[in-house]
């Protein structure tokens, strides 16, 4: 078989979620991406199963791949407990690790996702945290978001927050010993090579648009075309 087919093999997801698929299209069904999205899980599905090398390169290389939620509402319909869900999130590592998630608008908004969210998590133990969540990304915060990052300190402390503390409540410091578990988590994981990838083939894809690393990231977390939404 093929690069694609046979490194997909290789994950355990790939093989727990994929069992003799008869194509039957309820996935697609009750999928509420597919509501939404021009998405059709069981599409994807058939591409992998078919061992077709040059479809499933355009899958690593598409949007499709990525509008998924992870609800796994495919899996509780499925005749066959075949779990699309998990199908597409080996092809998002393998679209990862190959660095084809740069051919495609939502694909390249990974670097969005590792920079700022990842980011979070390794440098604060947040998803979201109020230091790095600035007013110039986030027109939509408004003014009254703007007064309160330029009084950060004092704004949280007269609602109660522990903002940085070293104490529990809310938004409280993270723990150094918890901080490293996390990223000894990331590391024993693999998650840290993705990481890597992400941001080795963003670089090179800014490099080929000609844009710097600010003005890519500017695009990539803030452009979204019209062409993904299904048009009833």
């Amino acid at each position: 078989m093929g690069k694609y087919y046979d490194k997909l093999m290789q994950d355990y997801r790939l093989k727990e979620g994929l069992n003799a698929c008869i194509n039957c299209g309820t996935c697609t069904a009750i999928c509420p991406a597919a509501e939404f999205y021009k998405y059709n899980p069981k599409n994807i599905v058939n591409i992998v199963q078919s061992k077709d090398e040059e479809a499933i390169e355009e899958l690593l290389k598409s949007d499709a791949i990525w509008y998924c939620g992870e609800c796994m509402s495919c899996v509780t319909r499925c005749p066959r407990k075949n779990a699309p869900g998990l199908v597409v999130m080996s092809l998002r590592r393998l679209s990862i690790e190959t660095g084809l998630f740069t051919e495609s608008e939502k694909g390249r908004q990974q670097y969005a996702l590792a920079k700022v969210l990842t980011g979070n998590i390794l440098d604060h133990g947040y998803c979201v945290h109020p230091a790095t969540f600035k007013y110039e990304s986030h027109p939509e915060y408004g003014t009254v978001g703007k007064w309160i990052e330029d009084n950060i300190d004092d704004v949280y402390e007269r609602v109660g927050a522990v903002y940085n503390q070293d104490a529990t409540g809310a938004l409280r410091k993270i723990p150094k010993e918890s901080m490293d578990d996390l990223h000894r988590i990331f590391e024993v994981t693999g998650a840290n090579d993705l990481l890597d990838h992400i941001y080795t083939a963003s670089k090179k894809k800014a490099d080929e648009m000609g844009l710097t690393e600010e003005e890519y990231f500017h695009q990539v977390f803030n452009i979204t075309g019209p062409e993904h939404l299904n048009n009833y």
